[in-house]
């Protein structure tokens, strides 16, 4: 691949990979960085490909337990986790005066998961994934996939920039608007779920109020609007609201999506929304896509599997997409180092291993969005409702527990060049 079309490029310290299965990763996200970890550890020769020049830094906090963090802790980053991330105290509902109406303390979180769990930047877990592959994974930044030929025994690869290279296997673990996906599967509206809702976030240095480790949250009928106290004195803010899917907006620039938040949330001078919304001036970055499930019959064809969010998003609002794209990284990994390499084998375990579970996850994910920006005022008020009663401690843990612990059992693999992070 030409070196004068990448933005960055990495090579392995001996530049070989002979004898190695070479497998092409769309994607340096969560996903993506994940399964090039294990697949080294499994000795494989995985190459990460990312169409943006750099690592992403916008986006959104996220609640980080589970099997995610199980796997993390495998990788050695359990500290890092820790020391980047926050240890939220309360979720808050407030009025548009910003009186509390309801909320519960967070403490029953870490209860439920022995102490494994964290609030962090998407894009800080991103970083650290990323850190314990750097120095060893070739990494192209700032060129895409836009060809595919899966060929008898490799796939042939087209960039945007690069030269033609072929590879044993190619994944795509680059997210819901998947590239691989498109061109191995077809078009994203063949599989996409839109659940009637778009998310917007960004962030800002800073801004007053600040509380810190408490989500505020204030809403109206069809729309939400919450802020959470960043490092740095930064502060996100995280904008939902309802969306007809028959009438879903089509891609917009920035622009004109800070004019749909101005437009949705500044009708009214209630809580913060005005002073939040001046703030989309001085922001730098602006995540805005709409609320979306991706859900396939298969997540491989041939030599092209999918993983994350690529082969079954649940949607940003189901608060797992990390973690869940971080174990089926870790599974796909394991199950071609059980197969010797022999992928239609590993794919096909990989896929009944995780499905009724993604499944699960799925559909709980639909109810749950629906609590976020309730369509009526009757729903606001019973969500609120149901929030004062997850207050309580014993029927907290009833009412959370289901949703919290996880009833997916990692599966132990004999990785033939186990790991440990550089540090």
């Amino acid at each position: 691949m030409g070196a004068q079309c990448l933005r960055t490029l990495t090579s392995p310290p001996d530049g070989s990979t002979m004898n190695r299965k070479t497998v092409l990763i769309s994607g340096a996200g969560i996903a993506g960085p994940t399964l090039a970890f294990w697949l080294e550890a499994a000795d494989f020769a995985p190459t990460l490909i990312e169409e943006a020049p750099a690592l992403r830094t916008a986006g959104y906090v996220i609640d980080f337990w589970g099997l995610g963090y199980e796997i993390a802790t495998r990788m050695g980053l359990e500290e890092r986790i820790q020391r980047v991330g926050y240890h939220m105290r309360e979720l808050r509902i407030v009025d548009y005066r910003g009186k509390r109406l309801a909320g519960f303390g967070t403490k029953i979180f870490g209860e439920l998961t022995g102490g494994h769990f964290v609030t962090l930047g998407r894009s800080d877990l991103s970083r650290l994934l990323y850190e314990t592959i750097q120095q060893s994974v070739e990494t192209v930044f700032g060129d895409e996939i836009v060809g595919l030929e899966d060929c008898a025994d490799s796939v042939r690869v087209c960039f945007a920039r690069g030269d033609e290279r072929q590879f044993d296997l190619v994944i795509g673990a680059d997210g819901l608007h998947s590239k691989v996906r498109e061109l191995a599967f077809g078009p994203q509206d063949h599989f996409e779920k839109q659940l009637g809702y778009t998310v917007a976030a960004f962030e800002v240095r800073g801004y007053r109020p600040r509380n810190e480790e408490v989500y505020v949250i204030y809403g109206e009928p069809g729309r939400m609007l919450a802020r959470f106290a960043l490092h740095d004195d930064r502060t996100l803010f995280l904008f939902v609201f309802t969306t007809p899917i028959e009438a879903a907006p089509q891609p917009l620039d920035t622009r004109a999506q800070k004019q749909i938040l101005r437009e949705r949330f500044g009708r009214e001078d209630k809580w913060e929304c005005r002073r939040i919304l001046d703030e989309l001036d001085s922001a730098q970055e602006l995540y805005f896509d709409l609320v979306s499930q991706i859900r396939m019959p298969s997540w491989s064809r041939g030599r092209v599997a999918l993983v994350g969010d690529a082969a079954f998003c649940v949607s940003l609002l189901a608060g797992q997409g990390s973690a869940l794209a971080m174990t089926s990284a870790y599974v796909l990994a394991g199950e071609l180092t059980r197969a010797g390499g022999r992928h239609e084998e590993a794919f096909a375990k990989y896929d009944a291993l995780l499905r009724s579970y993604v499944l699960a996850k799925q559909r709980a994910a639909e109810g749950f969005a629906n609590a976020f920006a309730p369509k009526t005022r009757f729903g606001l008020f019973f969500r609120n409702q149901v929030i004062k009663v997850a207050a309580i401690p014993g029927l907290a843990r009833y009412a959370l527990g289901r949703g919290i612990i996880d009833t997916l059992r990692l599966p132990d693999y004999r990785w033939p060049c186990p790991r440990t992070v550089r540090t």
